[in-house]
């Protein structure tokens, strides 16, 4: 079946450079034909050899519309690709190979299990909720998500936050988990806690194909250091991030 690695570019956050970037270190990382793919409402400046497309269209309030609301949309069945599609979100670090990402539980719908702080899973398990910054899905056969969806869509604007909580809702009969230590994220799993931050440069967990930048501080922020609103988000200068991404 046909590979294809999708993401999503609107708004300014984000310039053409990070879906550059994720480009080149996606094709460092897998083996074999792949298309990389973007969806997004500004194409200037994004490389040739990556495939661009409009976003497709979703009604959607214009608040929800700049957030995680719009992958979605990734879920209509008339998009114009076809296949196997590994969705990443624009603020990663491709550190390991990825092959594994498309053989896995083949007929499920594999995303991260979200994670939390470490002091808020003192008491209890991590809640059964999927984090959509690593998901895969089949091209054109999943419109029961976006089906759903249309069918409840102001109860589920209203009741549903963050977004990623509702694809879960949608996802879960055909959904599992990703290998933990395929997808770590920076905040959770590389950034020393406090005080240790101050003085231990972040670390590269081993294993770890895919480092997720969720919130703040972005991959750019961290390479020659961060200094967060609070001390405990400072960093060091973090080179392998600069290795793995530029």
């Amino acid at each position: 079946m046909k590979r294809n690695i999708v993401t999503l570019k609107w708004g300014d956050r984000y310039g053409p450079q990070y879906v550059n970037r994720l480009s080149k270190s996606i094709r460092r990382n897998i083996t074999g034909d792949i298309d990389i793919i973007c969806f997004t409402d500004n194409p200037q400046g994004i490389d040739s050899n990556i495939k661009v497309f409009p976003i497709p269209e979703i009604d959607l309030p214009p608040i929800a519309a700049q957030g995680g609301w719009r992958k979605l949309c990734l879920f209509r069945a008339d998009l114009p690709i076809e296949g196997d599609c590994l969705f990443l979100d624009l603020d990663l670090v491709i550190t390991g190979p990825l092959d594994n990402f498309f053989s896995y539980e083949p007929d499920r719908i594999p995303i991260i299990h979200n994670w939390l702080a470490a002091h808020k899973t003192w008491f209890r398990k991590l809640p059964e909720i999927g984090n959509s910054s690593v998901f895969r899905f089949k091209a054109n056969q999943c419109g029961f998500v976006w089906d759903q969806f249309h069918n409840e869509k102001e109860w589920a604007l209203s009741n549903f936050k963050p977004p990623q909580s509702y694809l879960t809702h949608c996802i879960r009969p055909k959904m599992c988990y990703w290998p933990d230590h395929w997808v770590r994220s920076f905040k959770r799993h590389c950034q020393p806690i406090f005080p240790l931050n101050l003085f231990l440069t972040p670390y590269l967990p081993k294993d770890a194909s895919i480092i997720a930048f969720h919130g703040k501080p972005d991959p750019e922020d961290v390479i020659d250091g961060y200094h967060g609103r609070k001390i405990h988000h400072h960093c060091l200068p973090t080179p392998w991030v600069a290795e793995n991404w530029i």
